[in-house]
This record gives C-alpha cells, sequence and structure tokens, in this order.
C-alpha cells in the first residue's frame, strides 16, 4: 500500500449502520483483522484486552439484546473488547489508568484493518454493559468496553458523505 492509498483509507471509512446478514465474513479476513488489534501499541505492552468475536450462536444471540439498532442484528459478526484495570498501566504522578486508550487503539487498529479488507464497522459503546457482561460469562473485574459489528452491506447500500469536520485550524496549536 503506497501512502496516498493509506490516507484515503483513513479519509473515507465510514461508519456503516446496514449489514446483510447472508454475507459472512471469510475467517482468514477475521484472523487477519483481529491480528491488527494484536499488534496494536499499549501503555507499556501490557496488553490488558481481550478480544471477544462472535459469530453464531447463542451467546451471539444473547449479545445482540444489548443495543436494539435492527441494523446491529443483521450483522453477520460482533467484536466485543473487554479489559481488566489491574491489568493496564497505571500513571504513577495520579493514577491515570490507560484500559479506555489501550482498548481504542486496539479497536482503531483493527476497524481500519477491516476497512482494507472490505468489511464494514461501526465504533458502539451505547449498549448495556451488564446485558454483555451475562452473555459473555465476564470475570468480575472484567469490564466490557467497545464493540464493532463485521459484515458486508447489502448490495444497495449508498456510504454516507463524512460529516463536516472542524478546519485543521481549528484543532492545531502550533508552538
Amino acid at each position: 500500500m503506497d501512502e496516498n492509498d493509506f490516507y484515503d483509507l483513513i479519509r473515507y471509512r465510514r461508519s456503516i449502520r446496514s449489514f446483510d446478514p447472508e454475507k459472512r465474513v471469510a475467517k482468514e479476513t477475521l484472523e487477519r483483522i483481529l491480528e491488527a488489534g494484536r499488534v496494536a501499541p499499549t501503555a507499556s505492552n501490557r496488553q490488558p484486552i481481550k478480544f471477544h468475536l462472535l459469530k453464531e450462536g447463542e451467546v451471539l444471540s444473547e449479545l445482540r439484546k444489548c443495543y436494539s439498532r435492527s441494523w446491529f442484528h443483521d450483522a453477520p459478526s460482533v467484536l466485543v473488547l473487554t479489559g481488566s484495570r489491574e491489568d493496564a498501566w497505571v500513571r504513577s504522578y495520579d493514577g491515570y489508568n490507560s484500559l479506555e486508550i489501550d482498548a481504542a487503539i486496539m479497536m482503531d487498529h483493527m476497524i481500519l484493518a477491516a476497512e482494507s479488507e472490505g468489511v464494514s464497522t461501526c465504533w458502539i459503546i451505547a449498549f448495556d454493559p451488564a446485558i454483555v457482561r451475562k452473555a459473555l460469562k465476564l470475570e468480575d473485574n472484567e469490564i466490557p468496553l467497545i464493540m464493532t459489528p463485521l459484515g458486508y452491506p447489502p448490495d444497495d447500500y449508498q456510504k454516507r458523505e463524512m460529516p463536516e469536520r472542524k478546519r485543521l485550524e481549528e484543532l492545531v496549536k502550533w508552538y
């Protein structure tokens, strides 16, 4: 991939909210996506995140109850990231815990890898964590953090245009 391809991938990636339940993502493709998360950097290389990939069955059916949007229920696969605060790096100066940042970095790597594979995703954090905890039978110290469906949109799906973004000048303070 050349530099322009990478920047185009970032620029044109969108959250997709429509999935064809019949179009499954191949295991080899899912493995490449998961590998992108595995190699992502985490604070002090602690790797406090666990990946839960649900492709079918009762656990997936139970998990789907955590988020009511119909398009989420159509996705053939769902990836959930969980983690433990005890396993994450803590900044000694003020006790800041890196768990959520580590999860975000890993998920972003996987979402960009999915985009490069032609697999659609959508960040989800507005879910009921109690339902996720019960469906995945998580340990008491394991926190559900982020999830994304993984799949392909229907053939007639039209990606939306990029929403308006702030100009770079509004975001950057040069020193």
